[in-house]
């Protein structure tokens, strides 16, 4: 579960996200998907719509670590990321992408 995820996405509907300060459950649709760009291997989480203050958090840790869950299974465990980008997709949905 805790090997890098690849090109394929995976669907949830809880993740246990853990900042440098905070840790935190969201509920909803979540997907999470290895990325390649430029070379490097990243993974992105894309979270629902949710409150706001949320994405100014996440813009201001520089590591996270999450926990994506379905139906009360674990999905996938992440290694520490180092965040690299917050970005709003067109539905509103909140992008996080990160490096180990």
């Amino acid at each position: 579960m805790t090997s890098f995820p690849g090109p394929r996405p995976m669907h949830g509907d809880v993740v246990q996200l853990t900042t440098d300060t905070a840790s935190v459950t969201i509920t909803g649709s979540i997907t999470s998907q290895g990325i390649l760009r430029d070379g490097r291997g990243f993974v992105e989480l894309t979270l629902p719509d949710a409150d706001p203050e949320q994405r100014r958090d996440l813009e201001r840790t520089q590591r996270y670590q999450y926990e994506l869950y379905s139906s009360s299974a674990l999905l996938y465990s992440s290694p520490q990321l180092t965040l690299s980008e917050t970005r709003r997709a067109k539905d509103g949905a909140l992008v996080v992408t990160g490096s180990p």
